[in-house]
């Protein structure tokens, strides 16, 4: 039976990733900073700080794959293999990003935290036979830009309405990453991950108008408008500008067969996220 350390186990991408293990049969250890009733209470957690790679040496222990989560481990990733070595892993999976090799300026997610540039380039260093999962932007990313909106009324605003993207079902991209822990014939291989169809932004909007019953208006505004208003919630401005210059950028349309080569099956579609989240967007 293989034995499996899960890093982020309590995240967006983790905490499915975690339950679709545990149900194959796989001996899971989740890490996590803390945890809460969400994580199967079948599953072994530990609580560790994965910036102290020596604290996390005794969690690494009898350890088979380890999955790294970029946001989890941050800069100290060379650190934390370097001790997964020593402690007898034998594989790694690492979780990046489908614009990973972009110029930083063109990653918004930097400014959340990640680095999964460094992070991937620690794995691929570290000598242990590896693979890489590169997910495009996660299609509940539409929660953030247009949920409250869309509580709030029937026009939707936004920046950049012809910006083309395949936005990545979690769930399929959990699936995915539980595949390749288990199944080492993805070894060396950077698998990149969108969803099934390319939408512009204003499709985006038409398809949750359409599975909601709700006769929803997309309405283009400027850039600076929008970083105007994403500044005035909180956000970073160089989050902000970054990802005006992402949507700038025409070339995010891409849409791969990855979940299907490595599934089986068909990507879902974002209309079935939509049906699957429809709370999200409730008045």
């Amino acid at each position: 039976m293989t034995n499996i350390l899960v890093t982020g186990a309590t995240g967006t991408v983790g905490r499915p990733l975690v339950e679709l293990l545990s149900g194959r049969g796989a001996n899971v250890r989740a890490v996590a900073r803390s945890f809460d009733s969400g994580v199967p209470t079948s599953v072994e957690r530990c609580t560790a700080d994965l910036a102290d790679p020596a604290g996390v040496a005794p969690v690494l222990k009898g350890i088979d794959v380890l999955f790294v989560h970029p946001r989890a481990v941050g800069e100290r990733a060379g650190d934390l293999l370097a001790v997964a070595v020593e402690a007898g892993v034998r594989r790694v999976v690492v979780m990046s990003a489908i614009n990973v090799d972009d110029d930083p300026a063109l990653q918004p997610s930097r400014w959340n935290g990640d680095r999964n540039r460094e992070v991937e380039e620690a794995v691929v260093a570290s000598g242990l036979p590896w693979t890489a999962v590169r997910p495009t932007s996660f299609a509940g990313n539409v929660i953030g830009m247009f949920g409250g909106q869309i509580r709030a009324g029937d026009v939707v605003r936004a920046p950049y309405a012809g910006f083309t993207e395949a936005p990545t079902h979690e769930g399929d991209l959990s699936a995915v990453l539980a595949e390749v822990l288990l199944d080492d014939a993805w070894e060396g291989q950077r698998l990149a991950v969108t969803g099934s169809e390319a939408l512009t932004q204003e499709q985006l909007v038409a398809v949750i108008g359409e599975v909601l019953g709700l006769p929803l208006r997309f309405q283009e505004i400027p850039a600076d408008a929008a970083v105007r208003a994403m500044t005035a919630n909180g956000l970073p401005e160089g989050f902000a500008v970054a990802l005006m210059e992402r949507y700038a950028r025409d070339d995010a349309g891409i849409v791969t067969d990855t979940v299907e080569r490595v599934l089986g099956r068909p990507a879902r579609t974002f209309a079935e996220w939509v049906d699957e989240h429809r709370a999200a967007f409730r008045r």
